[in-house]
């Protein structure tokens, strides 16, 4: 029997020019069990993609085979996490926070330890006490930071209360 054809279609397989027709011609010769000698080198190219398909694949129940084995009886369903903006924009917001307390540091050891060309910048010359008595004007400092003082304690269990105020409101909510 004379098989020029199909050597024909070998040449041009190895050519890459054959159509995928042609290819599946080649395909259903070579998967015949009477092949010539010349041609039966190439038996193994053309069949193996059949014999892949004849493979055993994955069955049904190898899902609850593996987690048989790893020790559990259902998979485990993951809910979907929600992320708000503010919590993607974060690494954002340190970043900035970072960069703003580098530039502010950079700027304080700058004039600090920058050169003033040998002098100083501050006219003590226009700076005039308004208190003769050093006593007097000690007075006067300590009555001012006591003002402060009491100003931040009273913010601060404002804001105090204030907080346990919505914690109790939120968790009167929560129980309802």
């Amino acid at each position: 029997m004379d098989y020029k054809y199909i050597e024909q279609l070998l040449e041009r397989y190895w050519l890459c020019e054959t159509s995928l027709e042609e290819e599946r011609i080649l395909r259903t010769f070579f998967c015949q069990e009477n092949v010539p000698a010349s041609l039966r080198k190439y038996k193994s190219l053309f069949v193996l993609e059949k014999e892949s398909q004849k493979q055993q694949s994955l069955g049904d129940d190898f899902d609850k085979r593996m987690l048989e084995l790893v020790g559990q009886s259902e998979p485990q369903r993951v809910k979907a996490v929600r992320i708000s903006m503010q919590q993607r924009m974060m690494p954002l917001f340190k970043a900035a926070a970072v960069v703003a307390m580098i530039v502010s540091l950079g700027g304080a050891a700058q004039f600090q330890f920058g050169n003033h060309d040998g002098g100083d910048d501050i006219n003590y010359a226009d700076y005039k006490d308004t208190f003769s008595d050093p006593a007097v004007a000690y007075d006067q400092v300590e009555g001012a930071l006591e003002m402060v003082s009491e100003g931040f304690c009273q913010s601060e269990t404002s804001d105090s209360l204030a907080s346990i105020g919505s914690a109790v409101k939120d968790n009167t909510n929560r129980a309802e």
